[in-house]
């Protein structure tokens, strides 16, 4: 399938599918979608319970956009991180050479952290900095078998009208077993048979506002 390096409405940059009109990260503002959905949402809401340490499981690793920029907010903190990055179709190394989040996050003095994000070897636990541990899976979702794991999830795949797969019962009965009690999953869909989907399987599910471009996003409780 054809990719093409996209700019967004906030100068950050995506991968674009042409075939499918489909970007990794929205096109209304890559680093502003990251931000609003995965952090504000999420991670901060995460922070609220003050436990030491925080397990995250994004499903789908893709740029490393979202796991970079939880590094830099978990900097932030006296938190530990946990991060595992489930991918089943790694970015190229040339892709990763042409997208800018680093710059565009003025993040320049951690460039050697998204590198090493990216360089670090796949099914093994990497120490990035102190307080942050990545793991990278290649992985597909369906073969997901976490067990009561995770504090936090990115849900990230591609969108329903294209992978609708990806977006069923069966996937969200899987992500709600990786989490722990009370575990939150957010992602920026707001279709009605994704929260149902999440409603079906024990979620309680929150609609929050949304990121530019859209009216609203789902966060879903264990």
């Amino acid at each position: 399938m054809k990719r093409e390096i996209l700019i967004t409405s906030d100068g950050s940059t995506t991968i674009h599918l042409p075939d499918w009109n489909e970007q990794y990260h929205s096109k209304h503002g890559a680093i502003q979608e990251a931000y609003h959905v995965f952090i504000k949402a999420g991670f901060e809401k995460i922070l609220e319970r003050k436990k030491e340490t925080i397990s995250i499981l994004e499903i789908g690793f893709g740029t490393g956009l979202n796991a970079f920029i939880t590094f830099l907010e978990t900097k932030k903190t006296n938190f530990s991180v946990n991060y595992v990055g489930v991918e089943a179709y790694p970015v190229s190394i040339d892709e990763l050479t042409k997208l800018n989040y680093v710059s565009e996050l003025n993040a320049e003095k951690h460039q050697i952290i998204f590198d090493k994000m990216h360089a670090t070897s796949w099914e093994e636990n990497h120490l990035i900095f102190e307080g942050f541990n990545l793991t990278k899976r290649k992985q597909f979702f369906e073969d997901i078998h976490d067990e009561n794991t995770f504090d936090l999830l990115y849900f990230d795949a591609f969108g329903a009208e294209h992978q609708p797969e990806l977006w069923t019962v069966g996937i969200f009965l899987k992500m709600f077993t990786a989490l722990k009690k009370e575990g939150v999953l957010v992602t920026y869909s707001a279709k009605g048979s994704v929260r149902r989907a999440m409603l079906e399987v024990g979620f309680t599910v929150d609609r929050l506002a949304g990121p530019p471009g859209k009216r609203e996003m789902l966060r879903a409780t264990k």
